[in-house]
C-alpha cells in the first residue's frame, strides 16, 4: 500500500494502516467494556450516544445516522422507550412523523456512560509520559480529521 505523499512503500507503512486499525479496535473494545450494569446492545448504546450528540430526530433520520434499516431502529426504539430512555412525541409538521428524544433518564445513562469511560481513559493517560500524553494528543487530532471532524 502506497500514501499519495509517500512512495516507498516501505513494509513499515504497509503496516501503519493494520496496527493503527487494530489500536483502535482494541481501545474501542476496552471503552465499550467501561459500560453500566444495564443489558443495552450496542446498538442501543450508540442511538442514546446519538441523540444526546445530535439532538432529537424522526426515527428515519436516526436510522441512517446509524446505518441500519428503519424497522430494526424501531425496534431499538421501543425498546429504549420501555425503559424510559427516550420519548416519541408528535412530529409539528409532519402528522405520520414521530421525534425520538433522550429523556432524563436516558441523559444520565449517557452521561454515566461517558463518565466511566472517561474515568477509565484518565487512569490509562496517567500511566503515561508527558512525551507519551502529548503525541497522543497529536494522534487524537489526526485522527479526528482522518473521520471527518476536524
Amino acid at each position: 500500500m502506497r500514501y499519495a505523499k509517500d512512495v516507498s512503500g516501505s513494509a513499515e507503512q504497509r503496516s501503519l494502516a493494520s496496527r493503527l486499525r487494530l489500536a483502535v479496535v482494541r481501545l474501542n473494545r476496552r471503552l465499550r467494556a467501561q459500560r453500566g450494569s444495564q443489558d443495552l446492545s450496542l446498538t442501543q448504546i450508540s442511538a442514546l450516544s446519538t441523540l444526546h450528540k445530535c439532538g432529537a430526530m424522526t426515527p428515519g433520520q436516526l436510522a441512517t445516522r446509524e446505518g441500519v434499516r428503519p424497522p430494526s431502529m424501531t425496534r431499538v426504539i421501543t425498546a429504549l422507550e420501555e425503559i424510559s430512555f427516550v420519548r416519541r412525541s408528535p412530529h409539528p409538521t409532519d402528522g405520520r412523523q414521530a421525534i425520538v428524544a433522550l429523556t432524563d433518564t436516558g441523559l444520565d445513562y449517557v452521561h454515566a456512560t461517558i463518565s466511566r469511560r472517561e474515568a477509565w481513559l484518565d487512569e490509562r493517560l496517567a500511566e503515561l509520559s508527558g512525551e507519551e500524553r502529548e503525541v497522543l494528543s497529536r494522534a487524537a487530532e489526526i485522527i479526528d480529521r482522518m473521520a471527518g471532524h476536524g
